[in-house]
């Protein structure tokens, strides 16, 4: 008798498992299971489907060759039998059966199984809020919802969206609804910035202040207390305030589905997550598992990490379906690389943020730099906002995050540093890193390369200076006589703030210095700005030289400090 495989989820893992398989072993039997009539889809282009990007649901079942992914087709193009509208509703490992239900006939029956795979995905999670349940509240947790929700939007039901959480899914649905159908929308966040522990507040505003541009609007450092309307949701209700809104979006992240591994004894983590090697194999050597339901290891600190992701289960699955097979494949510990598109803007991100970064105990310090994403002299370019983050002790790059209107080129870098990660690599690393040259497609010293150059000089204490939030601060403070707001463009750039701000606003530039340095108050704070902070940091080098005390060069200069939306 041949020997079966049973499959456990059929959304991401599942059918890449079962395929592949399938594919090394013919004679084999697959069978795969899902509680869902609708299967086998991108789940991560649910918010491309709502905006109308994605223009029919079934596009995001459907092949690169226009086939539905259906029972008949895994039947006839895969040689895998789907059992849909089926749950799983327990695991027998002794007896190595898998016990099963019909949702639609409320049959029981059992599946004997020679290896399993269990790829029962994430749940959204639940609130619990007063409200909840009132008609046009969503967790779009599947295709059903999806449908729903554009469905309304098609027929003009909504004119006021509240989307309560401010990661990729939130924003991505705050993009949709405000872009593509004009809906008024707000973002409640708990946290006092978009994406938190993603990326640093730095970065996190750049793209907020993106968004509001476009029209969405923000509250943030709220929790929601409550959702209220008579059957249909009328507003949302914060601590610090109400939100009208007839449509609501929760996207509070998601909880990985362990019950089925925690019920029949595999090792499941304390916080929620089945346990497994390098291999996807669970603590029974005949169960393997992957996806949004399992937790791996994490590349940079070594510890267990809950990765819910889409290219995480493909992946996975692939090698899931090869050690089926007898293969000894493995799956490396991830860095957890990340994008989200915001409008006309990209936000992008491996590793760790320098607060995530502190927070699991390293000692870590980040420079952050603007430049050109083609060489200066390239008539179409765009600038490049990139922030390195470095362990001071052992010089070990632990995180790179990103912030540009040329999305693909950012991406591209991140995923350059994504790739080395898992091999612990070095700002020398990154410094010396070689990417592909012209100038229609990078600098002949990558933005890349020249990031990884100032983490270097920050360390040795060539460069050092402040963010657009430290810059901020001190701006703010700026009548209390302790700094002196230091130009160092030429006449013409500082012009503007000279006559605006002639108490505050100072100006030699930087090739000036050697002639002009007697005109610096050395019983001050200089807070050095240019466009890029290139010109600053040339400045604050001649600066230090010539015996000045407190030289802070503002990183990304103007560039940065207008995308932080300092009041200038």
């Amino acid at each position: 008798m041949s020997e079966h495989v049973v499959v456990i989820g059929a959304v991401a893992l599942g059918p890449k498992a079962a395929c592949r398989f399938k594919r090394i072993r013919q004679d084999a039997k697959v069978t795969l299971i899902d509680r869902d009539d609708v299967f086998s889809y991108g789940g991560c282009g649910i918010p491309y489907f709502v905006s109308g990007d994605v223009s029919e649901a079934n596009q995001l079942r459907s092949t690169a060759f226009h086939m539905v992914r259906d029972e008949p087709f895994f039947k006839d193009i895969k040689g895998v039998d789907v059992l849909s509208s089926t749950e799983a509703t327990s695991i027998d490992r002794a007896n190595k059966q898998v016990h099963i239900k019909n949702l639609k006939t409320g049959e029981e029956s059992v599946l004997d199984y020679d290896q399993l795979v269990i790829g029962t995905g994430a749940t959204p999670r639940k609130l619990n809020l007063p409200g909840e349940d009132l008609e046009n509240v969503f967790y779009v947790g599947n295709m059903h919802d999806a449908e729903r929700i554009k469905q309304g939007i098609t027929q003009g039901k909504y004119g006021k969206a509240v989307v309560v959480g401010a990661g990729f899914i939130g924003l991505e649905m705050a993009e949709s609804f405000a872009d593509m159908w004009g809906i008024e929308t707000t973002v409640i966040e708990i946290f006092d910035q978009i994406l938190p522990r993603m990326c640093s507040p730095v970065l996190a505003r750049m793209g907020q202040l993106h968004m509001e541009e476009q029209g969405v609007n923000f509250v943030l450092g709220q929790t929601v207390s409550s959702i209220e309307g008579n059957g249909k949701v009328e507003k949302v209700v914060t601590a610090g305030g109400e939100v009208e809104a007839d449509l609501v979006i929760i996207s509070a992240g998601v909880i990985p589905n362990d019950k089925l591994a925690r019920e029949c004894g595999l090792e499941c983590s304390e916080r929620g997550g089945i346990i497994v090697d390098e291999a996807m194999r669970t603590s029974d050597p005949l169960i393997f598992a992957g996806g949004d339901c399992v937790i791996i290891k994490n590349a940079v600190t070594g510890d267990p990490m809950f990765l819910p992701m889409g290219s995480m289960a493909n992946r996975q699955g692939r090698v899931i379906g090869g050690n089926l097979a007898g293969h000894d494949e493995k799956f490396p510990p991830a860095a957890g690389s990340w994008v989200v598109k915001i409008f006309e803007r990209a936000m992008s991100g491996t590793g760790m943020s320098l607060g995530a970064a502190r927070q699991a105990g390293f000692d870590a310090v980040s420079v952050m730099l603007i430049m050109a994403d083609r060489a200066h002299f390239y008539p179409e370019k765009d600038m490049m906002t990139l922030e390195m983050v470095v362990d001071k002790a052992t010089r070990r790059v632990l995180g790179i995050q990103g912030f540009s209107a040329g999305g693909d080129a950012m991406v591209g870098r991140i995923n350059a540093v994504a790739a080395i990660m898992k091999f612990q690599p070095k700002i020398e690393d990154v410094s010396n890193l070689e990417v592909a040259y012209s100038p229609p497609f990078a600098s002949a010293m990558d933005v890349l390369n020249a990031i990884a150059n100032m983490a270097d000089n920050a360390l040795s204490g060539m460069n050092h200076g402040q963010g657009p939030d430290i810059f901020a601060e001190y701006w703010a403070d700026r009548e209390s006589g302790d700094y002196c707001f230091l130009d160092v463009r030429e006449h013409a750039d500082a012009e503007p703030f000279l006559e605006k701000y002639p108490e505050y606003w100072h100006n030699v530039p930087q090739g000036e210095i050697p002639q002009r340095y007697d005109e610096i108050p050395r019983d001050k704070k200089l807070v050095l700005v240019c466009n890029t902070g290139g010109r600053s940091y040339e400045a604050q080098v001649m600066l230090d030289a010539l015996g000045f005390k407190e030289v802070l060069n503002t990183h990304g200069g103007m560039a940065v400090i207008k995308a932080y939306g300092v009041d200038i």
